[in-house]
C-alpha cells in the first residue's frame, strides 16, 4: 500500500485525481490527503505526485 508524507504534501490534488479507486482523501481541517483502505496499489498517485510524497508503504 501507498503513503503520503504529510510534511512534504503540498495538497494539490494531483494524486486524487489520479486515483481510479477514489482512494486518496482529504482528512477534515488538514491541508495535506491521506491514503485509505480502498487503494488497490496501482501506483498511479505515486507517479502523479510532483513533490515525492508519496512512497511504498512495505
Amino acid at each position: 500500500m501507498h503513503k503520503i508524507d504529510p510534511d512534504e504534501c503540498q495538497f494539490c490534488g494531483a494524486c486524487q485525481s489520479a486515483c481510479p479507486s477514489e482512494a486518496i482523501v482529504h482528512p477534515a481541517g488538514k491541508n495535506y490527503y491521506e491514503i485509505n483502505d480502498n487503494c488497490i496499489d496501482c501506483g498511479a498517485c505515486e507517479a502523479e505526485c510532483g513533490f515525492n510524497a508519496i512512497s511504498t508503504d512495505e
